[in-house]
């Protein structure tokens, strides 16, 4: 009980400084609510989601940062109320081939070749497409395979800033549908609640002060990636398990000033040799 607790408060802390570029609002909904109201229960529906959506209708305040929503609000002002008008694109990146024997799992020698590959790829990333700019920076899991995956990544991108986020760490986000997932119920019910507040703190539309689309890469792993994408289109996030991605999949997300997400490609390992392309 007093690990999940401060795993909400972990959660919250991140929703608080990573999202809401505003004031502070009520984030206490869906699976939150849930998982607070039913502390200790041992009820599966608690580790679901909470974010199933009717997929025919567009929630345009799915990142709590829709102008129309405040306007005429008490303590909302002009700030709040402005629209943004440049894109957003996330890339995010599997780690490599990893040894699972090994207790750190660290990557094998396809795994290094894989990393070294993809940040050749990522090095030439935004020539060939839409977007007039270069990649803005790269946040990697603190994971050892996505550690040394961001490492090899980072040699073709020297120039790039960089961090490591604890929230991108591997784990299963809710309960999959069908329910095949064999993971413990305390696992998931902590690791939702890391993996929703990650997607929370990265995965919105663009500040209102920001002037020029940016290129985000994030070096992580499959299920927050799975998971992420199924949040960002409203899909029903129980989904996360029916999608794979290969090892250094490359998955963008474009995010419109007004909201609108697109995905661009989901686990793209066409820039890796079939000697290299691995699940």
């Amino acid at each position: 009980m007093q690990r999940s607790l401060k795993c909400i408060v972990l959660a919250a802390s991140g929703l608080i400084s990573g999202t809401f570029a505003y004031k502070t609002r009520d984030f206490w909904d869906g699976m939150f609510v849930k998982i607070y109201a039913a502390a200790g229960s041992s009820s599966p529906e608690i580790l679901r989601s909470g974010f199933s959506n009717d997929i025919r209708t567009w929630n345009k305040n799915w990142d709590f940062r829709e102008p129309s929503v405040f306007r005429g609000l008490q303590g909302y002002g002009e700030e709040q109320t402005k629209k943004p008008s440049a894109n957003r694109h996330l890339v995010f990146v599997r780690h490599g081939e990893y040894d699972n024997a090994k207790k750190d799992k660290r990557l094998t020698d396809k795994g290094r070749q894989q990393a070294i590959k993809t940040g050749e790829r990522l090095k030439f990333f935004p020539q060939n497409t839409d977007i007039n700019g270069k990649i803005d920076k790269i946040v990697i899991s603190s994971m050892t395979r996505a550690k040394e995956t961001g490492e090899l990544i980072r040699k073709s991108l020297p120039d790039v800033p960089y961090e490591y986020c604890d929230f991108l760490t591997e784990g299963a986000p809710c309960i999959p549908e069908p329910p095949v997932w064999r993971a413990d119920k305390q696992e998931i019910f902590q690791d939702s609640a890391r993996i929703e507040s990650a997607f929370r703190k990265y995965v919105h539309r663009a500040d209102v002060d920001q002037s020029k689309e940016t290129i985000e890469v994030y070096v992580c792993h499959a299920n927050v990636i799975r998971y992420f994408v199924c949040r960002a289109l409203q899909f029903p996030p129980e989904g996360w398990l029916r999608l794979s991605t290969g090892h250094c999949g490359l998955t963008w997300l474009t995010i419109k000033p007004n909201g609108n997400v697109i995905l661009r490609t989901f686990g793209d390992v066409g820039h890796l040799p079939p000697n290299l392309t691995t699940r």
